[in-house]
């Protein structure tokens, strides 16, 4: 059959040539043009939720970096660092790096142990989509970081209280008579080198003279446990105080779990009673899940001692608001002290004294337990994985007898 010609009717419908349109009917005309703009807002609608859930996946991935990775060091220079070195090591004109280059490249080490999921992510995306990945992530990065300021800040107050009793007490909703003013907070903030108790030195620092400039350069008394130096052997007892421990647990076990800081390791296993409560109510009340299971941390690591170090003599100060530089104090450089210390170590004897603090740490804050430690290379050296390959191995031999 034939198609008709054009101008012919067919059906009663009146066809056009090419240059014509076949009439349509204004309320048909409206449905479809109405249809049309409902497809476009649901496309909207799943752009916006689409778009909606990265912000809200970055922000929350992104409190994890002030906390475990930099405090102050902007994303984008660990990235340039990595890069950098990938490019010597391709091009084989690798010179030795600074020790500012090498706190760099840790700390993207750390990061990509963060964030596992960044790495590839930062090749897959575009620039623009990048650079917005990184503010979400910075994002939540400095909300974590003022929660925290915020936590601590009653916290401390509560502390010192406890333990020493100061006249007058501090208050948790005031920091001005904080700082060297107040004779507790001065003498823990006081360089270790200094005697607090001696009035030359407390006069010298409240009115800031030359002679008694506290800078990111000596180590505050409250880092030492029982808050003394032993100043022939300055590393005995650094980083190892009770304000400390209770401070880390704070922030990343609960602010509860600061009560045990005076145990050796011996209270609950704070990361599987968290997850057995959250599992054993079964959404009938809502139990926070900690800091350290949310990023899935099961050691303590130099970085995050630096963080809680800074966090905390930040909440002894009597400054209000976080800064870099308080006074002749600078944090930026106070943090880059404490990760050295840890991480760039002048040889095997002093790692073998830094991996045994960061096993003391480990053990105070997340228990004698060691799981996490239970790789298949240590598993298969076990008896029960060594008899199974036994009774396999017999069970081989006699197939192959028969």
């Amino acid at each position: 059959m034939s198609a008709p010609e054009p101008g012919t009717q067919t059906h009663g419908l009146v066809i056009p040539d090419l240059s014509g349109s076949v009439p349509t009917s204004a309320e048909a005309r409206a449905k479809r043009r109405i249809a049309a703009l409902e497809d476009e807002l649901e496309t909207m609608r799943q752009e916006r939720g689409t778009k909606q859930r990265k912000t809200t996946y970055y922000v929350a991935q992104g409190r994890a970096v002030r906390r475990t990775v930099v405090l102050y060091t902007s994303l984008e220079d660990l990235i340039t660092e990595n890069d950098r070195r990938y490019e010597e090591s391709v091009n084989d004109s690798g010179e030795d790096a600074t020790l500012e280059q090498n706190r760099l490249q840790r700390g993207y080490l750390a990061l990509a142990q963060s964030l596992p999921w960044l790495h590839s992510k930062l090749a897959e995306l575009d620039i623009d989509d990048c650079e917005d990945m990184l503010k979400k992530l910075k994002r939540g990065a400095d909300a974590a970081r003022g929660d925290d300021t915020s936590t601590l800040k009653d916290l401390i107050a509560t502390w010192i209280n406890q333990d020493f009793r100061p006249s007058p007490l501090l208050r948790s909703d005031d920091k001005q008579l904080r700082g060297f003013v107040h004779d507790i907070c001065g003498k823990l903030l006081c360089p270790a080198e200094w005697d607090w108790n001696n009035d030359c030195v407390k006069a010298g620092i409240r009115e800031r003279t030359a002679d008694y400039i506290v800078s990111e350069n000596s180590w505050p008394l409250f880092v030492y446990e029982n808050y003394e130096m032993d100043s022939d052997n300055m590393e005995q007892g650094l980083f190892m105080s009770k304000i400390l421990v209770q401070a880390y647990k704070a922030i990343f076990t609960s602010p509860s779990s600061a009560r045990e800081a005076d145990g050796d390791g011996d209270g609950a296993d704070i990361l599987e009673n968290n997850r057995r409560a959250r599992r054993s109510l079964n959404g009938q009340v809502k139990v926070k899940t900690c800091v350290a299971s949310i990023i899935n941390m099961r050691k303590v690591t130099p970085r995050s001692i630096a963080y809680v170090v800074c966090q905390v003599r930040f909440a002894l100060s009597s400054v209000s608001s976080w800064r870099t530089v308080d006074g002749d104090f600078d944090y930026e450089g106070f943090w880059n002290h404490i990760v050295d210390f840890f991480e760039d170590s002048p040889g095997p004897v002093a790692q073998r004294r830094v991996a045994k603090l960061l096993e003391w740490w480990t053990r105070k804050i997340f228990g004698k337990n060691h799981r996490q430690d239970l790789t298949p290379e240590v598993v298969s050296r076990m008896s029960v994985t060594t008899l199974a390959q036994q009774r396999k191995a017999l069970e081989d031999a006699a197939f192959d007898s028969d």
